[in-house]
């Protein structure tokens, strides 16, 4: 009998305990193995209460979304509104509190158009566009719908228009626009205060004479006044007297030229806003479209 104090006993011993210890370890694997663990068996129940959602469910979440992107679009418009119409309201009030914040140069430029009656104009278009978007969105009328619908496509179809003529019949709105204004300058220039004050202002902004040049003052009421005079800003020395002959030396250039020229430097700023804008009224006619011909399957 080996003694368990010699070196050979205590190897014996040493692999009857590991191999006690492998057994018990083989046992518990097997157990493991067999039993199902508890977050399985939770996973398997929870995956068998869950239940898909059906087109009709999934078509209203849509629905209920692009809803409230309408309402809150259009209240943003709505907002954007009643502030231009505060703003109106204020500088035709209160003109000179507004235009001290401008400085010098707006100031003279605010004269060239009543900016509270623009303002004010802008502000009750975007205010009834914002009730009409956010009553038919909300109270899911497609008559206040459709109404929407039209107007922004009518307002993007003029844009549109416009800056087809702009582009492509330049010569055209010049024509319109020179049919307008040299009868103002011939006849009103010099005797009515607004259309003084508003061709000295652009025409000392824009450093131009005139619409075309110094030659729409020709033969004008404000010559005869003058005796033979035409305006300061025609001639290169902006100081009076300017005689037709130093006006014609000076060949200031015409003030649509000048504004034409103004609005090619900063073309990717016109462009960029009018793009912008015009993405906008898109989105709006897509929507309230959308809403309109979902709104029978909603009821139904």
């Amino acid at each position: 009998m080996v003694s368990a104090l010699s070196p050979f006993g205590s190897r014996v011993t040493e692999i009857i305990f590991i191999f006690s210890n492998l057994q018990t370890l083989k046992w518990q694997t097997l157990n493991l193995c067999q039993c199902e663990p508890a977050g399985v068996r939770a996973a398997t129940l929870h995956l068998n209460h869950i239940h898909l959602l059906s087109p009709s469910q999934i078509k209203m979440g849509c629905f209920t979304f692009v809803k409230l992107m309408m309402v809150l679009f259009n209240l943003l418009i709505f907002l954007g509104g009643l502030t231009l119409v505060a703003l109106g309201i204020w500088v035709s009030v209160d003109g000179s509190s507004f235009l001290k914040l401008l400085g010098p140069f707006s100031i003279q430029a605010l004269q060239v158009i009543n900016v509270g009656f623009f303002c004010i104009a802008i502000g009750i278009v975007l205010v009834l566009l914002g009730l009409l978007g956010c009553c038919g969105a909300h109270k899911e009328s497609k008559c206040l719908l459709l109404t929407f619908f039209s107007i922004i496509l009518i307002i993007f179809i003029a844009e549109v228009a416009a800056g087809v003529v702009a582009l492509a019949y330049a010569s055209f709105a010049e024509g319109i626009l020179r049919a307008w204004a040299t009868p103002a300058l011939q006849n009103d220039y010099g005797s009515e205060p607004v259309v003084t004050s508003t061709w000295n202002t652009t025409m000392t902004e824009l450093k131009c004479c005139g619409f075309t040049n110094y030659t729409d003052f020709l033969g004008s009421s404000f010559e005869k006044q003058t005796g033979g005079s035409l305006p300061p800003d025609c001639c290169l020395t902006r100081s009076a007297p300017c005689s037709p002959g130093e006006a014609e030396s000076s060949n200031v250039q015409g003030c649509f030229q000048q504004i034409l020229e103004t609005l090619k430097k900063h073309a990717n700023i016109v462009g960029g806003i009018a793009a912008g804008v015009g993405v906008l009224e898109l989105a709006a006619m897509i929507v309230s479209m959308y809403l309109f011909c979902h709104l029978d399957g909603r009821v139904s």
